[in-house]
This record gives structure tokens, C-alpha cells and sequence, in this order.
């Protein structure tokens, strides 16, 4: 008996067509399974449809996030330049190898005052103030082969890249500009096509103004004199004779410098520089002229 109904089976089976997905049937008395789909989504699960999170198509991440729970300030290291948190002030990292290699190849004139605006002209440097951006951060990298006589305006400078400017023979200033007057000296040709007056600059924070003060950085807001000595200390710090650029060809520019409320060489604040007549308007009326000589 049993081998006929084995005969059977095989007979049925030669006659049905081949095993699929297509013709697979559950077992009489079985239940299908069926998904919880509330289950499911309370652990994340999305069934293979769309995203979630961070990484959804219409959702950005949050400010100062990569993608994940950890700010990309604690995950990426940071440059000895860019102290304490991201939202800070930053400044932006300009090596002496770098800027004696503008000179070399005339991008920047050493025979002028060097500033930010001149620095960004170059093309081959860029602030973006939007992004809290103050400025220039002149590092020591390549100071032992920096060789250019400048009077350089900065941000931001370290002793050793005083020191190599200083020996021979130049000058450094560091000053503050905040945000509408960094705008104006970052791109001075888009600032100008809007027509407006010169804002005169505005004195620095709290958490900067002691910088700015101190002779010691070369600081704007520095008393003179303590200048004068304060070269004269680093120069016996690191063994070099300070030149006497008084009897120099170039003292008038190296002994140039701005006001403290002055962005621009050669332009005062209040005045108007139309560029397509290629003129210059000034300030009449009495109270216009106080409020930027104040």
C-alpha cells in the first residue's frame, strides 16, 4: 500500500509545475503572521520605508552637528589658533611662509602698508565674517626663512612671528575691526558699490580689549612708548639688533599707521567713495563731521 501511494506522489509531482514563491500555500489550520506595526515603530523601525532622524531627506542636522550626538568641535581636533568654544571668535590662520611667498610672487606689494583688505585682494586668502570670522591670524611657520621688510596690520600675531618681522626691520600692528567695518575691509569694491559711508570702527569687546591694549601683542590701543620698549625686550629675548629704520628709504611706511577709528589707508570715516565717477565725497554739514571725528 505504501508503495503505491509513494507511486502517486511521484506521478503528481512530474505533473505540477516547479516549486515558487508564486505557488506556495500555508498549512490547513495555520495562521498567517501578522506585523505590529505600533510595536515596531516605538523601536525605530520604519519597515524599510523612508528615513528617520538626523539623516531624513526634508531634516537638516543641527548647528554644529555632523550627523550624530557629538558636536564636531569635541570629535575633530582644533588648531592651537582657535581657543576655547566654536562659537567664539576665529581667527583666520595665515603662516609667514605663506605670506612671504604672496611678496615673492607680487601679489602683495611690500613697498605698501599690508592690511586685510590688501591681503584678501589677493585672491588667495578669505574671511567669512558670517561665520564669526574676526580677521587674520598671523602664525609662526616660516619664520626663520622670512626675509621681507613690511608694515603688516593683523588680528591676531604670536611672539616668535613679531620677533621675525621686527628683525628685520619691520612693523606689526594688531587691531580689531568689528563686523561692519570687517565686512567693508574684506571685499572694499562690493562696499563701495552700495554706496554708504565709511563706519567708523568700534572699540573691542571685554573679552579682547585687554589684548589689544597690551604692547607686548603690538597692540593698536597701545601706549607708544611701551611699544618702544617692549621691541627692544623681544629683540634681547631672541638675540637680534633692532634696525634703525629712521634712516631707512622706507620709514614713511613703516612708521605709517591708522586711527584707531579708520579702516581703510587714505579714507576717513563718514566719506563716500563713488567709484563709477571715481570720486570721493566728504562729510560737510557740522554734525556728520563731529560724529566720525568723535
Amino acid at each position: 500500500m505504501s508503495g503505491k501511494v509513494v507511486d502517486k506522489a511521484l506521478t503528481l509531482l512530474r505533473k505540477f509545475p516547479r516549486v515558487s514563491l508564486g505557488n506556495l500555500k500555508d498549512m490547513p489550520g495555520s495562521k498567517p503572521h501578522k506585523v505590529n506595526r505600533r510595536r515596531d515603530a516605538k523601536r525605530g523601525n520604519t519597515h524599510g520605508r523612508g528615513m528617520k532622524g538626523q539623516g531624513a531627506r526634508d531634516t537638516l542636522p543641527r548647528i554644529g552637528f555632523e550627523g550624530n550626538n557629538t558636536p564636531f568641535h569635541l570629535l575633530i581636533p582644533k588648531e592651537p589658533y582657535y581657543h576655547r568654544h566654536h562659537v567664539r571668535k576665529e581667527y583666520v590662520p595665515l603662516t609667514l611662509l605663506q605670506l612671504q611667498r604672496m611678496i615673492d610672487l607680487n601679489r602683495v606689494d611690500s613697498n605698501e602698508p599690508i592690511d586685510l583688505s590688501s591681503l584678501c585682494n589677493t585672491g588667495l586668502f578669505r574671511v567669512e565674517p558670517i561665520q564669526k570670522q574676526y580677521g587674520v591670524h598671523l602664525t609662526e611657520e616660516g619664520a626663520d626663512m622670512f626675509a621681507a621688510q613690511i608694515n603688516i596690520e593683523v588680528q591676531w600675531a604670536d611672539e616668535l612671528t613679531i620677533a621675525a618681522i621686527e628683525r628685520n626691520g619691520g612693523t606689526i600692528t594688531t587691531r580689531f575691526f568689528d563686523i561692519p567695518s570687517l565686512m567693508a575691509a574684506v571685499s572694499p569694491k562690493n562696499f563701495f558699490m552700495k554706496g554708504i559711508p565709511i563706519p567708523r570702527c568700534k572699540v573691542p569687546p571685554t573679552d579682547v580689549f585687554k589684548y589689544y591694549t597690551d604692547a607686548k601683542n603690538r597692540g593698536y590701543l597701545a601706549n607708544p612708548e611701551n611699544i618702544k620698549k617692549a621691541r627692544m625686550e623681544l629683540s634681547q629675548k631672541y638675540g637680534y639688533e633692532l634696525p634703525d629704520i629712521k634712516n631707512d628709504e622706507k620709514f614713511e611706511m613703516l612708521s605709517t599707521r591708522k586711527d584707531p577709528r579708520q579702516i581703510f589707508y587714505g579714507l576717513e570715516p563718514g566719506w563716500i567713495v563713488n567709484l563709477h565717477d571715481e570720486t570721493v565725497l566728504k562729510p560737510q554739514g557740522e554734525e556728520h563731521v563731529k560724529y566720525y571725528k568723535s
